[in-house]
């Protein structure tokens, strides 16, 4: 995903501060991070969950897509728990 803009929100924000995830790692997953799932009934735009691994730890991005101007909206950022994801972080486990 190469968007022209990404947006943050005051929310997304907190939970990056809260969570110690970094602007440029969130900003390197949502330019050349794997897609890994797709919710394209999502609202108001169309989100997708991206896996990347800066600084070699895997970070998962929740990104909404605004397509008319090219805007990636952050929804969240996060680490995956590796109790909760599969071994490349890719697949969830199940219960």
């Amino acid at each position: 995903m190469r968007p022209k803009r990404v947006k943050f929100t005051g929310h997304v924000i907190r939970r990056m501060f809260e969570r110690s995830i970094g602007q440029p790692d969130v900003l390197e997953v949502v330019s050349s991070g794997e897609m890994i799932a797709e919710y394209p009934d999502d609202t108001p735009y169309p989100s997708c969950l991206l896996l990347g691994f800066p600084h070699r730890e895997a970070l998962h991005v929740v990104v909404a897509f605004e397509e008319d101007s090219g805007t990636a909206h952050v929804i969240t950022a996060y680490r995956p728990n590796p109790s909760l994801w599969s071994d490349d972080f890719r697949t969830r486990r199940s219960p």
